[in-house]
């Protein structure tokens, strides 16, 4: 059998010879320049470089009709006029006033334009689509489409083959021909589905001329500062033509399917984008994913037939892969439920209906049915106990132990035991379906009749009008066929002494199979309206709630409505963030423009409330990681004992004064505790100015201390506050940030920092104004994990001295171990401060801090009163920072952080050989940073390449920020028990992010 003809079925035209492409744009163009063939799938295109411009000579298919060129042209003006800003491929005129030309090339007679070349770059590989990239082709179908909406230039004689209302057609006639007889049955049986599903509205949908390609490679791009590649322009109208309006936006949706990291909800920002331009009618909604399928459809077997009839053409060959990506990634879930996900993502959910239960599922089933709380928030699973894989057997089979007769689990619960982490998928972990354990055994009836067939050794499916009934765990006594309505299905199996049923509804998809027990988070409202919640089949319907989500609706006489149970979380998630800008103070800011709602952490881990699990790369204020069991035990206890304030006497606060004085040179003997870092920095700069008798006080620049007036003063980092520098009080001076990457003085001239500071410490003293306090962190955290130039505090803390004044080693973010190699920064530049501040990690989370000093100087505070802090010193917060010290010791983690610290700075040191805006790898231990640029020549601040970094890290499950005030750092302080292998998780992400974009 040869390949079928049809009118539809376009031949590719062979290349033409450039010297023809030549004198054909003298003769008929009255242009001269240089020639290059850009290739095509039908036509031929051939750039044009003139001295004048560019364009691009297309040489049409014989196919095409010269009437549907010049209406291409005629909808680019159209556009033009309307579309201000675009970027079009006008055309141009020939000498005869014609834009469509004539030519004969290889004895064949075709037909050419000349039109603008459209600065830009088409987006022709599969890397990863952002979010607001995907949302912008969205938004330039959705123009389009309005742009041309009474458009009425063509004239549509034919079918034509990318026309979605002929695609089943074309499937149909070009599968039988494909090499890949396998791929050919999916593609045919998938069409079919989603035909059968497209055709009750085939003709409500609103047909106009829609471009017809408005894809990832039919658009050019200019770079964003964030360095993503936004579309600016529209280019090759050759599917110009009649189509459904709503197929626009399909052929868009099908070509992000095949990037980077895409799935089927990766077009919803397009979707958004579209709909807010031109509003989709609710038949459009669902015929969108249907013909999403039938596009890729078409694109896979008409790819295919392409390189049969032209086995040379590279442009459809290499195609071929990006097209049954997209083919796969629209079929890897069922139409329906994609068609339920874009219509609650436009709040347009379906209320269906469920057929009224003629009997009870269990009858025997007692009322005390126990309710296992899986969700992110239980209280039964702390201490990573969650991460067990019989994690939810062993809390049902406690249940039952306690005297309960029945344990169920809850339908549409984003279950914590179903959280993975250190994986770049998120998780399956919406419940689709519900367990029952049973203490003992119990019969099963057919709620309604309709016909029984088996799966598996233990599984019934009841099959009812539209909707299955799955039972799994069943000793069945009925055979497949018909049932009536209370007909005894079996018994809950017993199986190793456990009898656990598994009940799930599911109205059946055009494409058949079964549906998972889970959904992963971004598609769980599709898949809950397909499968309805079943608990009200054995229970009373107020027990099929989820804990906080919205009401039901109510009955109605002829079936009980259900609505998509949407995901609460995603309401919830919402309206918490609104609630925090209106309660909260915004400038007490989040991370992420749309944050996720964190409730769960353990160790170096976090977890969301649609369980989606986060590795912690940022928080360095929990040093031990989440949850840690010793510290919440410690904290209870002394809670249930004693809390009250330092001016009473007990023992943890002695203990704890001991321990830090313990841990620092003899000299620093005298502790003060507070409540946080900037307390504590606060504090030391009125000690050294009661000491001294002076005030000035010399800061590092692009450095953060703290909030206070005083810590706030001696804060010299724009990224924290723009007017750092110019509203400083006049007490505050400056010397230079010591940057050996970016600073004045790089590498080896590094060295020059430490006598310059010390030079204006002392010019200071001779002006009049010698110092209280030099204060500086000991290792450069704010700028991103730097290590100071060697000798540079021995060199400034002489001048210091020097003068009468005081050195502040403020160890709030670097001291406790982080840096691996030694405990406290200071330590790393082999001098002893005479004031030591550390926070943060001191609580792991809790309200903590000190100030450690020498007596004198600690005494002289005496001069401006007492002090007192409510928190620091409390029994509660010194125990707290006992047991913190405790568990660092027991576990050893500074030298985790030495050896898992020094593993993960090899492994960004390799990326950065090989990602060029990798410019520097900064940092010790598990205080590190990796600084972005531009360019490693002028170390241009790649700003907002960062930030954009870090959006998509997080979507592959890491969380990390910029630091620096170039914000182009990333910041790397988790906790200090991260593992090897959530190091290289890390790294690996990082690795996926610069090599397919961000």
């Amino acid at each position: 059998m040869g390949i079928p003809s049809a009118d539809w079925l376009v031949r590719p035209i062979g290349p033409v010879d450039e010297a023809e492409v030549s004198a054909v744009l003298a003769e008929r163009f009255g242009v001269t320049g240089t020639v290059h063939d850009l290739g095509s799938q039908q036509d031929r295109n051939y750039r044009v470089r003139t001295e004048t411009g560019d364009y691009v000579l297309k040489i049409a298919n014989p196919a095409s009709e010269p009437a549907a060129l010049r209406a291409q042209c005629a909808a680019v003006e159209r556009l033009s006029d309307a579309m201000s800003g675009l970027r079009l491929p006008r055309a141009h005129a020939g000498v005869d006033g014609e834009v469509v030309q004539r030519l004969g090339a290889g004895g064949v007679d075709l037909v050419c334009r000349l039109l603008d070349y459209v600065p830009g770059e088409p987006i022709m590989d599969s890397r990863y689509l952002a979010p607001p990239v995907v949302a912008r082709l969205g938004e330039l179908a959705g123009r389009v489409v309005a742009g041309l909406a009474d458009f009425a230039g063509v004239e549509q004689e034919r079918p034509l083959l990318w026309d979605l209302r002929n695609a089943l057609t074309v499937v149909e006639t070009l599968a039988p021909h494909l090499p890949d007889q396998e791929r050919a049955a999916r593609v045919l049986r998938a069409s079919r589905a989603a035909h059968t599903l497209l055709e009750p509205f085939v003709d409500r949908l609103p047909v106009q001329v829609i471009h017809g390609d408005v894809t990832d490679n039919n658009v050019v791009c200019e770079p964003a500062p964030d360095g993503r590649r936004m579309p600016v322009g529209v280019i090759d109208f050759g599917d110009l033509g009649l189509g459904w309006t709503v197929a626009e936006l399909a052929v868009t949706c099908a070509s992000v399917l095949h990037h980077h990291g895409a799935g089927p909800a990766s077009v919803l920002p397009a979707v958004h984008a579209f709909h807010a331009v031109r509003p989709l009618a609710n038949e459009e909604v669902d015929a969108l994913w249907p013909l999403v399928v039938l596009r890729t459809s078409v694109m896979v077997v008409s790819g295919q037939y392409d390189t049969l009839l032209d086995p040379g053409n590279s442009y459809a060959s290499v195609a071929l892969d990006r097209e049954w990506a997209m083919f796969e990634a629209a079929v890897s879930v069922p139409a329906e439920v994609m068609t339920a996900q874009l219509r609650h993502a436009l709040g347009r959910p379906s209320a269906l209906l469920l057929p009224v239960a003629e009997h009870t599922l269990l009858p025997g089933l007692p009322d005390d049915v126990a309710s296992l709380d899986l969700s992110v928030s239980s209280e039964e699973l702390h201490t990573g106990r969650w991460l067990a894989p019989d994690a939810e057997t062993a809390l049902a089979r406690a249940a039952l132990t306690a005297g309960h007769a029945a344990v169920r689990t809850r339908h549409g619960e984003f279950r914590l035991t179903r959280t993975t982490v250190d994986d770049s998928v998120p998780a399956a972990t919406c419940a689709l379906g519900v367990e029952l354990h049973l203490a003992g055994p119990a019969e099963i009836r057919a709620p309604w009749a309709g016909t029984v067939t088996r799966h598996g050794d233990t599984g019934v499916t009841l099959h009812t009008g539209g909707l299955d009934l799955l039972l799994d765990g069943v000793d069945a006594e009925v055979q497949p066929g018909p049932v009536v309505s209370g007909q005894q299905l079996g018994t809950v199996a017993a199986h190793e002494g456990v009898r656990v049923l598994g009940v799930q509804l599911f109205r059946p998809c055009a494409t058949g199979g079964r549906p998972p027990r889970f959904a992963p988070p971004e598609l769980a409202a599709g898949w809950l309206e397909v499968c309805p919640d079943p608990t009200r089949l054995f229970l009373a319907p107020d027990a099929s709630d989820v804990p906080d989500a919205p009401d039901a609706p109510s009955s109605a006489p002829d079936g009980v409505p259900f609505s998509t149970r949407d995901a609460q979380q995603a309401v919830t998630e919402a309206e918490l963030l609104e609630r925090r800008e209106h309660s909260f103070a915004t400038v007490q800011e989040h991370y992420f423009e749309t944050p996720p709602q964190i409730e769960r952490g353990w160790r170096h881990h976090l977890v969301d409330t649609r369980g989606r699990g986060y590795l912690d790369m940022l928080n360095n204020v929990t040093i031990l990681g989440h949850g840690h069991p010793g510290l919440g035990e410690a904290v209870h206890r002394q809670w249930q004992r004693l809390n009250t304030n330092s001016r009473f006497h007990y023992a943890s606060v002695v203990e704890l004064s001991e321990r830090l004085t313990g841990l620092l040179p003899a000299e620093l003997d005298t502790v003060f505790l507070v409540n946080s870092g900037s307390e504590a920095v606060d504090l030391a700069l009125r000690l050294a100015w009661a000491a001294t008798g002076r005030q000035d006080v010399v800061a590092v620049e692009e450095a953060y201390h703290g909030w206070t007036y005083a810590s706030d003063a001696v804060s010299t980092s724009i990224a924290d506050n723009p007017n750092a520098l110019a509203s400083r009080p006049p007490w505050v001076h400056t010397v230079a940030a010591p940057n050996s990457y970016r600073g004045r003085h790089r590498g080896p001239q590094s060295r020059r920092y430490a006598p310059e500071a010390a030079a204006r410490i002392r010019e200071l003293a001779v002006q009049g104004r010698p110092l209280a306090a030099f204060v500086c962190e000991p290792y450069y955290g704010n700028a991103g994990g730097m290590a100071l130039p060697d000798g540079y505090l021995r060199q400034v803390y002489e001048a210091t001295r020097d003068v009468g004044g005081l050195c502040v080693a403020d160890e709030v973010q670097v001291g406790y171990g982080r840096l691996g190699s030694h405990f406290w920064g200071f330590e790393q530049q082999g001098v002893v401060p005479d004031i030591v501040t550390v926070a943060k990690a001191m609580g792991n989370g809790h309200p903590l801090g000190a100030v450690i000093t020498r007596r004198e100087i600690a005494d002289a505070y005496r001069t401006q009163g007492y002090f007192f802090s409510s928190a620091g010193g409390s029994p509660v917060s010194s125990v707290v920072g006992l047991t913190v010290l405790d568990a660092l010791r027991d576990e050893d983690l500074q030298t985790n952080a030495r050896e898992i610290g020094a593993h993960l700075k090899d492994r960004l040191l390799e990326l950065a050989e090989r990602h060029a805006l990798i410019g520097a790898v900064h940092g010790s231990g598990l205080y590190l940073g990796v600084e972005f640029v531009r360019d490693r020549e002028s170390l241009e601040p790649a700003t907002e390449e960062t930030a954009a970094i870090c959006d998509r890290l997080r979507e592959l499950g890491v969380i990390v920020q910029p630091t620096s005030d170039r914000q182009c750092v990333l910041k790397i302080k988790p906790p200090l028990c991260l593992t090897r292998r959530s190091a290289d998780v890390f790294a690996d992400a990082l690795d996926d992010v610069l090599t397919h974009g961000w």
